[in-house]
């Protein structure tokens, strides 16, 4: 027995899926995809504000990260495009080559700015930190999924979780902190070193074995194939309309709940402290314990039982919203509420992810990603702009969380559907199967 079989015994087995090379370089990887969207969000505002810059204007700066949202549109280029100078290094370790330097470089810029002479140029350098960051995202993404087993997605999901809430909190204390006492130049340009991390495993691990070339094609035959190949691929498969259905109608309920929480604990009379202490601290650890423990169970019960736990732990806990609406002042409630609703949504984001990268095909895997990822989001952040606030006021909490209960169910029972008909399993893409698997298909 080598020693580090021996050292690896040791370990619980619970622990030692995340000691895997794969979900390791997931962690890596979530570090590098995290920060820039903390350098252009909480940072960005308190620097801004310290700099006497008017609400207004602060705000404005919210149109960086469209980019986050819109970023399936130039998706197609990292899959179907070749570098030419950097493609001994293979199509997707060039990508990252490129897109951290783009993140680094745009990060910096955004640094070396002053807001109080150069608003202008300040959103400038904001928005193309979002372009940046949004790309990294892309390829960051496609990357995890291919280097990640079909087994391992669960676990390297949670780890990826991990990394980017890890890259966010760094690059948001670090900035806070080296600004305090070097100035906010010094920060950016420190912060601009988490890029790193990504860079690093991609020239360490090399291109993913699973990345598939689907086509040699060139010039416009290569952009189309590029832009139609990745939606006409999935849309051939069985059940494709009602997975992107459930795509779309799966996080309604949670998405409304959850950005409508702090004005809950406003009206409720809930200090900032105790805020702090519950919501920021306790939901903090709770989430990471419930990523920890969704990576186990898609590791031990695999992919459709652990979705449909996730997605029944989610929509139960926007009840304890309406409890706690309805109870009023409560710190123990509160507690309660906070911890399981951000331990459920640290199950659901583990294996909903890994779920999403599990219908990839391996061809594609940046395009259908993103297109996914992207569909997943949309409708509960455009219904929670736009009637949210309108549903509060005219419902009353306690009726509204009990309708972002109802949301959920349908989201629900549409998957008990697609699982009884075994559109689970035949809708999954190659990044989601074995490779004897493929083969059978």
């Amino acid at each position: 027995m080598s020693s580090s079989e021996t050292w690896t015994s040791r370990v619980p087995a619970s622990v030692r899926p995340y000691l895997q090379r794969g979900p390791i370089a997931a962690l890596f990887l979530g570090i590098s995809s995290g920060f820039p969207y903390s350098m252009i969000g909480a940072t960005l505002t308190t620097r801004l504000a310290q700099d006497g810059i008017d609400k207004k204007a602060v705000t404005a700066f919210s149109l960086a990260f469209l980019a986050y949202n819109l970023k399936f549109l130039w998706a197609p280029l990292v899959d179907g495009f070749r570098l030419p100078l950097l493609q001994r290094l293979g199509q997707r370790v060039s990508w990252l080559l490129l897109a951290g330097v783009l993140v680094m470089t745009s990060v910096v810029w955004l640094g070396m700015l002053d807001p109080r002479s150069s608003l202008t140029e300040v959103a400038i350098a904001a928005v193309l930190v979002g372009i940046a960051g949004a790309t990294y995202d892309i390829v960051i993404d496609a990357y995890r999924i291919e280097t990640l087993r079909p087994e391992q997605l669960g676990v390297g999901s949670g780890m990826s979780q991990y990394g980017w809430r890890l890259g966010s909190v760094i690059a948001g204390s670090l900035a806070l902190y080296v600004a305090a006492r070097g100035g906010w130049s010094l920060a950016y340009l420190l912060c601009a070193g988490l890029a790193l991390p990504a860079v690093l495993v991609g020239l360490i691990l090399g291109e993913p074995e699973r990345h598939i070339v689907v086509s040699e094609h060139r010039g416009w035959r290569q952009a189309w194939h590029a832009t139609i190949g990745p939606l006409s691929e999935f849309l051939r498969r069985r059940g494709a309309i009602l997975v992107l259905l459930f795509v779309l109608l799966h996080k309604i309920g949670d998405t409304l709940a959850n950005l409508t929480l702090r004005l809950l604990l406003n009206d409720l009379g809930f200090s900032n402290d105790e805020i702090a202490t519950w919501d920021v601290g306790l939901g903090f650890f709770a989430m990471l314990i419930g990523i920890f423990v969704g990576g186990i169970l898609y590791a031990r019960i695999g992919l459709k039982r652990s979705v449909l736990i996730s997605l029944v732990m989610m929509g139960a806990s926007n009840l304890s919203f309406a409890w706690l609406a309805a109870h009023g002042h409560s710190n123990g409630l509160l507690a309660f509420t906070i911890g399981f609703e951000n331990f459920a949504s640290g199950i659901g984001g583990v294996v909903v992810v890994a779920y999403l990268s599990a219908l990839c095909n391996l061809a594609y895997t940046a395009t259908q990603y993103a297109l996914l990822s992207a569909a997943a989001s949309v409708v509960g952040r455009l219904l929670t702009g736009t009637t949210a606030g309108a549903l509060i006021e005219q419902l009353g909490y306690v009726q509204f969380y009990l309708l972002t209960t109802f949301a959920a169910l349908p989201g629900i029972a549409l998957y008990v559907f697609m699982l009884r008909r075994g559109m689970i399993d035949q809708s999954l893409g190659s990044a989601g199967r074995s490779r004897g698997d493929r083969e059978a298909a």
